[in-house]
């Protein structure tokens, strides 16, 4: 018996350190109990997409089946149920489940109105980010954020975990280029959830006239910044799989390019080519489907790399941007003054990179050129992390 009861007490161990291993991270919006008196008998907008999911239902139709006074919709890049093509502007419509309001806010509007704010007390802001400087959602975030300080409205942010959140990478953009693919001076991967993100607004007061927003954050549980996340939903049309998310950070790029991203293939922004690229034994030809109706390169062979496979070949996930696959195909591109198109610098924050890259300097270079600025940023991003690292 005497031997028993260690080895007992061993597999109880056991078993209690798999189970607090399995323990999923909990996002905000399923944590109803934390938020729930900040919105009962409140008059709420809510800013979601698809990916505002509470187990297998929508978030708005979750709070609507929970008695809360939900009076209408605010919709970022792509829709609100459905997901529309990168770009393409959105109109406000009704939601034809709940028959509320959506007033998208990438269309005629960037920003709610005061019209929109009338008879508002909360905004519910749920929407997955991916962590990179271009991904419009936080955008669409700081604008929310203006109107509710314009207008004495509370901002709830049901926080998200961030699955590009375990690193801090690339430069800062330049303020001549604020853009809505960069509206704030933060590097191209923050390593923020959204919900940091939006203290970091606040808290740097980056609205216009610095003013600040009455700001909740919601957050996570079971959730650090060296969380492996898997998104449950695809959080736009062409992100389908974890793949496409870590790669986006660093291929993103390419659309400021003459490159295809594979936009219009089953495996958009995991492969990347172009018909002058030479040809190493991968190709690929763009055609128009859902979630890119008009993709670049739409029925034209392109040559490039596959990068389908680069979890398994631990290209990703990664600590650090790869500028590798962007200067690759400019040194093999044949007419260099047609690769860059005007919307890399805006992409970019500026001139500087392209410039960097033209002139020949290599990736180390390159990046020695941020140290400082990304010094700085860390600073600043301390301030705000909700989770630990």
């Amino acid at each position: 018996m005497k031997c028993i009861i260690p080895v007992l007490s061993f597999f109880c161990l056991l078993n209690y350190t798999c189970q607090a291993v399995q323990k999923l991270p909990v996002p905000g919006s399923s944590r109803l109990e934390a938020y729930y008196h900040l919105i009962e008998g409140r008059r709420v907008a809510v800013a979601a997409n698809q990916t505002a999911i509470v187990g297998e239902l929508h978030l708005v139709d979750y709070l609507l089946e929970n008695g809360i006074d939900v009076k209408l919709i605010f919709s970022p890049e792509h829709g609100f149920r459905d997901m529309a093509d990168d770009g393409a502007l959105i109109e406000n419509k009704t939601d034809r489940i709940t028959g509320l309001p959506v007033i998208s806010l990438y269309g005629k509007y960037r920003k709610p109105l005061p019209d929109h704010m009338k008879g508002i007390d909360v905004v519910l802001f749920d929407i997955q980010d991916v962590g990179v400087r271009f991904y419009t959602y936080i955008s669409t975030m700081h604008y929310i954020m203006e109107a509710c300080a314009e207008n004495d409205v509370r901002c709830i942010v049901l926080d998200r975990p961030n699955p590009n959140g375990f690193y801090v990478d690339g430069n800062i953009p330049d303020t001549a280029y604020r853009s809505f693919v960069g509206m704030h001076p933060v590097p191209v991967v923050h390593g923020m959830t959204i919900g940091e993100y939006a203290l970091m607004i606040n808290g740097e007061k980056w609205l216009t006239d610095g003013n600040a927003c009455d700001l909740v954050v919601v957050k996570c549980e079971n959730y650090d910044h060296n969380t492996f996340y898997e998104l449950p939903v695809r959080p736009s049309p062409n992100l389908p799989n974890q793949t496409s998310v870590y790669l986006y950070p660093s291929i993103c790029l390419f659309e400021g390019t003459s490159i295809s991203l594979g936009r219009g293939t089953p495996f958009p922004f995991q492969v990347y080519g172009s018909p002058l690229l030479p040809d190493k034994g991968f190709s690929f030809t763009p055609r128009s489907m859902s979630g890119s109706g008009n993709p670049p390169l739409m029925g034209i062979k392109c040559y490039g790399t596959d990068l389908r496979d680069a979890i398994d070949r631990k290209l990703v996930p990664s600590s650090q941007l790869n500028l590798g696959w962007l200067m690759d195909a400019y040194n093999n591109y044949p007419e260099k003054d047609k690769f860059f198109t005007p919307y890399f610098d805006v992409l970019a924050g500026g001139p500087v990179l392209r410039e960097q890259i033209i002139s020949g300097m290599n990736e180390t270079q390159i990046k020695a050129t941020w140290k400082d600025d990304l010094v700085q940023f860390r600073k600043i991003r301390l301030k705000y992390l909700l989770y630990k690292e």
